[in-house]
């Protein structure tokens, strides 16, 4: 099997060996859930229950907001207690709505399974994605349905799945590709024929033999499905490069993989398709992974969406000693959290709990011109002038010099020597412009 990789990259500590090994837990039922009515990118959900409400589980309880947007469902059976703002991993508040669970597990009477591939049209495909609620469980949360429709005037030819995994820590999708590899094949299979595409990769780094074999038997009889083996290095799995290393096609700066007829989704989102084809369920619970050095046992936990975090982490045994962070999702591109009664969401692939001596917080310096971070950039650009500008908020400037081409993959801030906050201040510019823009088309 040919080992494809792209240009730039780093190699950080993978730091899986505590959890790669270990099968997926279903987790203990918590008492009750906060279920976020904005679980991805786009327009929020209307909430259609009221306080008293009884709820099953997998009912829809949020509306989308617009066509760039999901449906959110109860992820148990219950009665609404609250309607209320809570923070989310993001960081940003967002009306939850919290369901007190009777432990019945008492499904929604329209949930049955789909007919099958064969049996159903491209757009009762589109539709039952729609429905789901499903979105890209990487870590984007962009609602799949749209990503699933794009333009006539696009000629997608190629469908692509990233098994990749790059981020260190995580192993959720490690684990979703042995334990589950028809239902990501079947999610493959069923975005295949909504693009109406003869092609279809599943890429995985190579330090997954495991994987490599396990998905490759699980796709020997579908001749229009590759499982193709990347080099491992970070970030693999980030979009732009995976396309890259698989096609050797290039998307044009500001643009779309679309744009190059190409669509790439996470093994979660198609595993979850072909669960939602075989079941009926919606969208409602996810594999995580909760682990750290501060973690008494870490585990890869079949969460309900709208756990809190705290619980996940006392589902683990706790913490040995305080920690010095928490994040969400790993340590290059994860967010740091400020408290633990946050709820999980569609994306919420890990949750990493960090001591003092990893985080290790050292001072910045002054930028020594070391070019470090541009021959590293996967995305070929210059972090150190686009940070630079970010700082001096000169905005204008940074958007000259793409800032909005950066990846947010973090590798430019792991090889600084000079500790300079390159990541985080283009983050500040990506958002500044972006609102700038959105206030000039008003």
């Amino acid at each position: 099997m040919r080992v494809l990789t792209f240009n730039g990259g780093i190699h950080p500590p993978h730091h899986k060996s505590s959890t790669e090994n270990k099968s997926v837990e279903v987790a203990v039922q918590p008492k009750s859930v906060y279920i976020p009515l904005s679980q991805h990118i786009g327009a929020p959900c209307t909430a259609l229950v009221k306080v008293g409400d009884v709820v099953k589980k997998g009912q829809k309880i949020g509306e989308p907001g617009g066509f760039v947007s999901a449906p959110v469902h109860s992820s148990v059976s219950g009665t609404v207690k609250s309607l209320k703002a809570m923070t989310v991993p993001g960081g940003q508040k967002t009306m939850c709505i919290e369901i007190e669970n009777d432990f019945n597990e008492e499904l929604f009477e329209e949930i049955k399974p789909y007919p099958g591939i064969d049996s159903m049209s491209r757009e009762e495909l589109l539709n039952m994605v729609k429905d789901a609620g499903i979105v890209g469980m990487g870590g984007a949360t962009f609602p799949t349905h749209v990503k699933l429709s794009p333009p006539k005037e696009k000629n997608i030819d190629v469908a692509i799945l990233n098994g990749a995994e790059c981020e260190p820590y995580l192993t959720a999708d490690h684990r979703l590709m042995l334990e589950s590899p028809q239902d990501i094949v079947t999610g493959l299979q069923v975005i295949m024929k909504i693009l109406d595409v003869k092609k279809g990769y599943i890429g995985i780094e190579d330090n997954k033999p495991e994987c490599l074999k396990v998905m490759e038997e699980a796709a020997k009889n579908d001749s229009k499905i590759e499982v193709v083996s990347f080099k491992t290095k970070y970030p693999q799995g980030a979009e732009k490069q995976l396309i890259a290393a698989c096609t050797n096609r290039e998307v044009p700066s500001g643009g779309l993989p679309m744009d190059i007829g190409l669509v790439v989704s996470n093994v979660a989102t198609a595993a979850q398709i072909g669960k939602t084809l075989k079941t009926g369920l919606p969208l409602i619970e996810r594999i995580c992974t909760v682990t750290g050095s501060v973690i008494k046992e870490p585990k890869n936990l079949f969460i309900k969406n709208g756990t809190l975090y705290s619980e996940l982490i006392e589902q683990c045994g706790g913490f040995t000693v305080d920690p010095a962070k928490v994040i969400s999702g790993g340590p290059m591109m994860g967010l740091a959290q400020t408290k633990l009664e946050v709820p999980s969401t569609k994306g919420s692939s890990g949750i990493l709990c960090m001591s003092a001596e990893e985080v290790n917080c050292e001072e910045s310096s002054n930028c020594i011109r070391c070019g470090k971070c541009i021959t590293i950039c996967p995305a070929r650009i210059q972090p150190m002038f686009i940070s630079a500008y970010s700082l001096m908020y000169n905005y204008d400037k940074a958007e000259e010099y793409k800032a909005l081409d950066c990846i947010e993959c973090g590798s430019c801030s792991f090889v600084c020597p000079a500790r300079r906050p390159l990541l985080q201040s283009i983050r500040v510019a990506k958002k500044e412009i972006l609102a700038q823009r959105r206030k000039a088309s008003k």
